[in-house]
């Protein structure tokens, strides 16, 4: 059996269990499951003819930040790079006009940032299905990332670029746990809570189950918020990236100013028309 079937098998029964506090910790334990195989999915065959995690485009990064643009094809990010950058980005009405990593520099307010425009994304990228590992793997090395989303269709893409990115450890608007993870010696597992009230989530049997999976059986685990199971995982795996995102709302010439005050409810978001250069001021701005 593949990586990516014994991902879809766990998933499937992580579906099928109902979340209470009976079977937290057994879907703490296929969390942990699911996030070593989703490692060794992001990382590649142990090999000498592996590349590196998340292997992304060879861009070389330049100018004080990087931003990158993500989103499924023919959104409009290239048209969004050539009016921010005046760098050509091949566009055309149909789909995958762009195969590549395309670079660009905005100058805005005394401040360099590099803008690329990464080729569109396709459900089961996480998977390896198109060129998935390149285009997240880019995209993990950047300071900030722009979801662009189709206006006549921009809660479906945004859920669905989410669990993408989410596949890859990218963690979205998010600060890291804070919760303290050591391994040791010996001394067997410590779990300590240092909020005023009890954990919501993490109990001693479930943090000491997850541990097992990793094989660890000698360690620290000190609490300073209300962490999750996904939080501990993330702090054990160690290799989660968090960074601010901005979900470009593009093409709003194309739908009415009624469905336009309905997504004005999304946070972390901007509308904008590329192609018509329609509140790029804004969207420079909410980047600065």
């Amino acid at each position: 059996m593949s990586v990516v079937q014994k991902i879809a098998e766990i998933e499937s029964e992580m579906a099928r269990t109902q979340k209470n506090k009976a079977t937290a910790k057994h879907l703490g334990l296929l969390k942990a499951k699911l996030a070593k195989l989703k490692t060794e999915l992001l990382i590649g065959p142990k090999s000498g003819s592996g590349g590196g995690p998340g292997e992304g485009f060879d861009v070389t990064k330049a100018g004080d930040t990087r931003v990158g643009l993500v989103g499924f094809p023919s959104v409009g990010k290239s048209t969004l790079l050539t009016k921010l950058t005046g760098t050509k980005s091949e566009v055309a009405a149909y789909e995958f006009t762009t195969l590549t990593c395309i670079p660009g520099t905005i100058n805005y307010k005394g401040a360099k940032i590099q803008l690329l425009d990464l080729p569109g994304i396709i459900e089961g990228a996480k998977d390896g299905k198109g060129r998935g590992r390149q285009i997240i793997g880019t995209a993990r090395t950047c300071n900030t990332i722009l979801i662009v989303l189709d206006a006549q269709k921009p809660m479906t893409q945004k859920q669905l670029i989410e669990k993408e990115l989410e596949g890859f450890n990218i963690r979205l608007n998010k600060q890291p746990p804070n919760m303290l993870f050591r391994r040791k010696d010996k001394g067997g597992v410590s779990f300590t809570n240092t909020m005023k009230e009890k954990p919501k989530n993490l109990d001693l049997d479930t943090v000491q189950a997850i541990l097992r999976e990793y094989k660890i059986h000698n360690a620290d685990v000190v609490l300073r918020e209300d962490c999750t199971t996904d939080d501990l995982i993330d702090v054990i795996e160690g290799n989660a990236v968090y960074m601010p995102c901005i979900y470009v709302l593009n093409k709003i010439d194309a739908i009415s100013m009624e469905e336009l005050d309905l997504l004005d409810q999304v946070p972390h978001y901007v509308p904008i028309s590329a192609a018509d250069e329609w509140n790029l001021d804004e969207l420079l701005e909410t980047i600065w």
